[in-house]
């Protein structure tokens, strides 16, 4: 069936029913659309398969580590005045009453080990705080401020700034079902699942996914009573929230803010563009309402498959208004240019001979997008894959969407004599085709400088995912991090596990220096039970030495914050016992003695005697100028087997600074390292398109200028590749590779009419080079009221976008001609 005979036979002699059969389909889509979550939780972020992941879910079994946040607290008057205790006590209770809080830590409840100091057996009977009897605050002041336990961790060096720790309740359920389904996930792979499990492996998915949709409106609801709780105190002093949650927490805000205010404001200066552009209704109306079906329709597919937004795919309706709008202008543009050439068509002959004229150039811009976003798909995180998927279909139903409804909607309107007084007033790609003439060869020259420039720059390219900067400087989240991070030891969290030696190679010892009472440790033959062999065994002075040098290397690195391990209690330990080591005695004591509520703060977080494993907590300072992690990364990995003598294979890695980094090393390889590949497909979709090798190769040498000017511009301004702007190059392609074809495929047949290039350049620049500065010009004026954003990210992504559009522009309108002229690619017989 012909393209004409398509429309008039279907779509012209049936335009109510197709009427009613989009709006039904707007309905429809609009009701599944309504599924559509903004997911920004750490899930999102962790590549499949991870075996870190795997390694951080194990670790978090092992150890107590319960999720929290953080209250960082800098109060007017002294951290121990009266008025001070009483906030931070008001603040305790009430945080104690909201649901999904298991626990307070803060300097009222912390144990008091050194104030003054005590022996082990006397400590451990009765455990002081601040708000016990007989207690010295000058003496606590001094333990507070020193003590590797609470110093830039409870309390600040200065003593000005204190930390109140939100410890969350375990998700139990969450757990055990994301447990169930890891297990039954990993059978699949390895084909060794029944078709059984595979029907339970579907329920506990949607079960899993039910429950972290509660689970996210409980901590939306947990943030908003503590930020509820503070705030009448942060008119007076500061007070700050802080924490992972609370950071995916205001994410996701920030994007549902960015979609909904920016977006308006985004389709509202798109209309104005228009509006100046076109000066006529239905050129204005006609492009929105594809726009808006379009976005609907795959909303609604997004919202049926169960696909949420992430932060990674947050822009996609951005994009598929860039792709729709563009498909709308070029349709727009090419009535307007047959109305004059064809005067004596009818409506619907002029309609059809529009569409029928774009329908291969829009076809094959729409499978060479899809080839750039293809890049996505073999990223190995699931959001930026489904990302990729999405910017796919999007793509479709744009394309799908511009040509039914551009003929619909005007099927029963007149035919409208086009207003070109901005043509007339700017006519841009006029000028262009004179500069252009003008520059001459000297543009390819000039291509190849911007080239090795933009090279230069994507050798500085950085790979970094730093959570303070997605934030303006006078923003509420980024002063919490900022103030946690200089004053409370960090933000960022870093696990690192030491498989202790299992070979005993030592006889049980007692420090010699030390002198005790027999009756100290009478309670030992009384109860036996109280420390059990295996206890004693594993406290060995070989193991504390290994932990106490690694502990100390850590605090020696100058990105790290704060470090806790069992060497913290160590060296506490160590003061206690009138500065000599802890034996093996003393330590089995203390770890089979304290109270549970004090050993889950000092103890249980850092040593796995079942598993004969310790644990060091670290916290990186994330605002730290010219932070590197994964060069931190590397070199921890590399220094601490050395430093201690031990097996690389004995260290262990984990955490949210570990996830976070091996996603963004796998994007970037994915991404950066993978474009080639990309190209490669590209220049292949060339080949089928224009069927010559050298025609192929001139329209890819402006796409690869574009896409490396923009990658280029972000390594010289020192913009990092993060989980936000890795996927511009994917972008940047897609933009390029558009106005490439619609270039290409119209100077080709403008070339047919007198062969001579020059003439054809003139001729493509006044027709579709009006399309292509129109739909250009209305994307950057829409997307550069991104720079208003207080999110870092959605401004980064209207500058880049907005530069890859222009560059795009200038590469198609000025370079490409002349490579045209220059090699002369077209043979005269193919006319």
């Amino acid at each position: 069936m012909s393209f004409n005979n398509l429309y008039n036979n279907y779509i012209f002699k049936f335009p109510k029913i197709i009427i009613v059969l989009l709006f039904s389909s707007l309905i429809f889509f609009g009701y599944f659309a309504n599924n559509l979550i903004i997911d920004a939780s750490s899930d999102t972020l962790i590549l499949e398969g991870d075996k870190d992941l795997e390694y951080t879910q194990l670790v978090s079994k092992r150890y107590y580590s319960p999720d929290f946040l953080i209250l960082a607290y800098s109060p007017d008057e002294d951290l121990f005045s009266s008025n001070t205790l009483k906030n931070i006590e008001d603040i305790s209770e009430k945080l104690l009453k909201i649901k999904n809080i298991a626990s307070v830590t803060s300097i009222l409840n912390a144990p008091i080990l050194l104030s003054p100091p005590k022996p082990i057996t006397a400590l451990i009977e009765n455990i002081p705080t601040i708000e016990s009897d007989n207690i010295d605050l000058d003496l606590v002041r001094n333990e507070f401020i020193n003590s590797p336990l609470y110093s830039d961790n409870l309390v600040s060096k200065d003593f000005k700034t204190t930390s109140i720790i939100i410890n969350l309740k375990e998700d139990t359920i969450g757990i055990k079902l994301r447990d169930e389904r890891n297990i039954l996930r990993k059978n699949k792979s390895n084909s060794n699942i029944s078709s059984t499990d595979l029907e339970k492996l579907l329920i506990i998915e949607e079960k899993y996914n039910s429950h972290k949709k509660d689970l996210k409106r409980i901590n939306e609801e947990t943030i908003k009573e503590i930020r509820n709780i503070i705030k009448p105190f942060k008119d007076k002093e500061t007070i700050f929230l802080g924490g992972l949650g609370m950071i995916t927490n205001d994410v996701i805000n920030y994007v549902k803010q960015d979609l909904k205010i920016f977006g308006f404001s985004i389709l509202l200066f798109l209309i104005i563009t228009l509006i100046i552009i076109f000066r006529q209704l239905r050129w204005i109306i006609i492009p929105i309402v594809t726009c808006f079906f379009s976005v609907v329709i795959t909303s609604g597919i997004l919202g049926i498959f169960g696909w949420n937004i992430t932060i990674i795919s947050s822009n996609f309706i951005s994009l598929q208004l860039i792709f729709t709008m563009a498909i709308s202008v070029h349709l727009t543009v090419k009535y307007r240019e047959l109305f004059h050439i064809h005067s004596k068509y009818n409506q619907k002959e002029l309609l059809v001979k529009t569409l029928s004229s774009m329908a291969k150039p829009c076809f094959y811009t729409v499978a060479t997008t899809i080839v750039g976003f293809s890049s996505l798909v073999f990223s190995g995180l699931l959001p930026v894959i489904n990302f990729g998927w999405m910017m796919s279909i999007g793509i479709v139903i744009s394309l799908f969407c511009s040509f039914i409804l551009f003929p619909i909607l005007q099927i029963y309107l007149d035919k409208v004599t086009p207003n070109l007084s901005f043509e007339k007033m700017l006519p841009l790609p006029e000028i262009f085709s004179r500069f252009s003439t003008f520059i001459g060869k000297k543009i390819i020259f000039i291509a190849l400088i911007i080239f090795i420039f933009s090279v230069i720059g994507i050798i500085q390219l950085r790979v970094e995912n730093s959570f303070i900067d997605y934030f303006k400087n006078n923003s509420e989240i980024y002063k919490g991090m900022k103030l946690i991070d200089q004053k409370l030891g960090g933000t960022t969290l870093l696990d690192i596990t030491i498989d202790l030696d299992s070979e005993i190679k030592e006889e049980v010892y007692i420090n010699d220096e030390d002198s005790f009472d027999d009756d100290e440790f009478d309670f030992l033959d009384e109860d036996s039970e109280s420390i059990s062999a295996s206890n004693q065994l594993f406290f060995t002075s070989a193991k504390m030495e290994l932990i106490n040098s690694i502990h100390d290397y850590l605090d020696k690195q100058p990105e790290i914050g704060k470090v806790m391990s069992f060497a913290t209690l160590l060296k506490v330990g160590k003061i206690l016992n009138n500065n000599n080591d802890l034996d093996i005695i003393q330590l089995a004591l203390l770890y089979s003695e304290l109270p549970d509520k004090y050993k889950n703060i000092i103890v249980s977080p850092y040593l796995s005697i079942e598993d004969n494993q310790a644990k060091f907590s670290i916290r990186v300072i994330d605002s730290m100028i010219g932070l590197r992690r994964n060069e931190l990364i590397n070199r921890l990995k590399l220094e601490i087997p050395n430093e201690v003598n031990i097996s690389k294979d004995r260290v262990h890695y984990s955490n949210v600074l570990i996830l976070y980094n091996n996603m963004l090393q796998s994007l970037f390889k994915s991404q950066i390292l993978t474009l080639g590949t990309v190209i490669i497909l590209l220049l292949l979709m060339f080949l089928m398109l224009f069927r010559s090798l050298k025609t192929s190769l001139i329209a890819l040498f402006p796409n690869v200028i574009s896409i490396s000017l923009v990658l280029g511009f972000m390594g010289w301004l020192r913009i990092p590749l993060d989980m936000m702007t890795i996927t511009i190059a994917a972008i940047s392609m897609g933009i390029a590779v558009d106005n490439t074809i619609h270039y290409i495929y119209r100077y080709r047949n403008e070339l047919k009419k007198d062969n001579d290039y020059s003439l054809a350049m003139h001729r493509t620049h006044m027709s579709i080079g009006f399309a292509l500065y129109y739909t250009s010009v209305t994307i950057i004026v829409g997307f550069c009221i991104l720079i208003f954003s207080n999110f870092i990210p959605s401004i980064y992504f209207g500058v880049l976008t907005s530069l890859a559009m222009l560059m795009a522009l200038l590469s198609t309108l000025i370079l490409l001609p002349q490579l045209l002229i220059l090699f002369k690619p077209f043979d005269n017989k193919i006319f």
